[in-house]
């Protein structure tokens, strides 16, 4: 399963989010998408990122999103919730 972390260029909490998905040891299953460059994309997530998703390659849905402000523990539990351990 991949994990999205909708996120844009200079943002402090993104990068963040990202230190915590590293520490989680997921790292190589982050894409990183910058909202700045969708307008679909900016006018959903523009005031809320770091937001993270997770597309599951067998369904065509998402899983629940986790918006920021989350903590290494929040992110743990998301994370198993969702089948990432």
């Amino acid at each position: 399963m991949l994990i999205t972390l909708y996120s844009t260029e200079g943002c402090h909490l993104c990068e963040q989010a990202y230190s915590l998905l590293v520490q989680a040891g997921v790292r190589a299953r982050v894409q990183v998408v910058d909202i700045a460059f969708d307008d679909a994309l900016f006018s959903r997530y523009g005031v809320t990122i770091p937001v993270l998703s997770i597309l599951n390659p067998d369904s065509d849905s998402n899983s629940p999103e986790l918006g920021w402000p989350f903590d290494a523990n929040e992110l743990a539990i998301w994370l198993n919730n969702n089948g990432i351990n």
